[in-house]
């Protein structure tokens, strides 16, 4: 069962849909023009629901096969967000709003799965019930927990969920899946370092921040190297360092440091943060300072279910052939928020390759509209195999 034929049909307009949500881009949870849009084309294909305003500006349509005796739901996600960059690519279908540009693929998910969608609603070739789910603020504002805060799972009845993503650098088309965990936990941190400012040609008067927190960017890598078994993986990226004064011969009373923290192991995110608190506060005393952290856990682990994956990939081998879908990649240690659904059900997420392109979160990326008649043909192949009119 290779890529279905409807979508070789409908790829010029799927292009189309993807091209001006992607001049069209819309940052967090205000993808207004994009939420309205996605609601629009769903009615006109004849969804049996389409509902409005979930987790705020999230989108939910959903389409009963042409028989319901499995009582089966299955629910397809698919991101809306765009991220606050300036767009580098020079293409005709460029973004038109000023420091927002869709640098990570979420117009084509978004077109993709508006694809599946009128396909599936056209055939109904199916028993029991999809539920197609389009997610505001993917990039970093937590869509998909306020989705599931918002009782999308129990409102439409979802009993398992997929996902898919784009992946720069894979041939178009291959996919990529592991069971367990597949994408990292994201967490953030400030840290708040106090000591005596004065005059910069006489520190011996002063206790510097500058250098305080210049030695806790410096031991907070011990706890990777050293507290963290060596065949666990952990991540802390100190990335924004900033003072209160900008003169070239003032030693400033403070210093704010930010970053992030990946795991892939609650363990081990425990560990990071109480290590982190420890180094943290213990290297500042050591210099005669105080220092302070915040550490706040953002996204869980991205943990895929064993059946449900080992399905996703059987589906993709059949789009695409077994030798193009990699059923064992390594975990990434980006993030994803459609883990707060894999949380609430069982499921799975895949990466789908973009081909040599730039990478996400790049200016110069743009996804790969090559890549559309294989994402469609996966939705439409998962809902039908998943649940077979007999």
């Amino acid at each position: 069962m290779p890529v279905i034929n409807r979508f070789a049909d409908l790829h010029p307009v799927i292009t189309d849909w993807r091209r001006d949500i992607h001049q069209h881009p819309e940052i967090d949870f205000d993808t207004h023009r994009t939420s309205a849009l996605v609601a629009d084309k769903l009615r006109a294909f004849g969804l049996d629901e389409v509902a409005t305003g979930i987790g705020r500006t999230g989108v939910v349509g959903v389409i009963r096969g042409r028989a319901h005796g499995s009582g089966r739901v299955i629910g397809l996600r698919a991101d809306m967000d765009a991220l606050p960059m300036t767009e580098a690519t020079g293409l005709p279908h460029a973004s038109r709003t000023a420091g927002a540009m869709h640098a990570c693929g979420h117009d084509g998910h978004t077109a993709m799965l508006l694809g599946a969608a009128q396909y599936l609603a056209e055939t109904r070739n199916f028993d029991g019930t999809a539920v197609v789910i389009f997610q505001p603020a993917e990039e970093g504002g937590g869509g998909g927990r306020e989705m599931v805060e918002d009782g999308m799972m129990d409102r439409f009845g979802v009993q398992e969920v997929y996902g898919m993503h784009n992946m720069p650098g894979t041939p178009v088309g291959d996919f990529l899946i592991r069971p367990g965990p597949l994408m990292a936990a994201s967490d953030t941190f400030t840290i708040h370092v106090t000591g005596r400012g004065g005059h910069g040609a006489m520190p011996h008067f002063c206790v510097d921040p500058v250098v305080v927190a210049s030695q806790i960017v410096l031991a907070l890598q011990s706890i990777v190297a050293r507290d963290i078994d060596p065949l666990k993986s952990g991540v802390i990226s100190v990335t924004s360092f900033r003072t209160e004064s900008e003169a070239f011969n003032v030693i400033p009373e403070k210093v704010e440091l930010r970053g992030t923290a990946r795991t892939l192991d609650p363990a081990i995110q425990d560990l990071v943060e109480a290590r982190m608190g420890e180094v943290v506060t213990h290297t500042a005393q050591a210099f005669g300072a105080v220092a302070e952290l915040t550490y706040q856990r953002n996204y869980p682990v991205t943990r895929n279910s064993e059946a449900q994956t080992e399905f996703a990939a059987r589906i993709a081998a059949e789009v695409v052939g077994p030798a193009r879908v990699d059923a064992d990649t390594p975990p990434l240690m980006g993030a994803e928020d459609f883990s707060f659904m894999l949380n609430a059900r069982p499921g799975a997420f895949i990466f789908v390759g973009n081909g040599d392109t730039a990478n996400v979160h790049h200016p110069k990326y743009d996804f790969n509209d090559e890549l559309i008649p294989v994402g469609c043909s996966y939705w439409a192949r998962l809902v039908e195999t998943a649940m077979p009119v007999s």
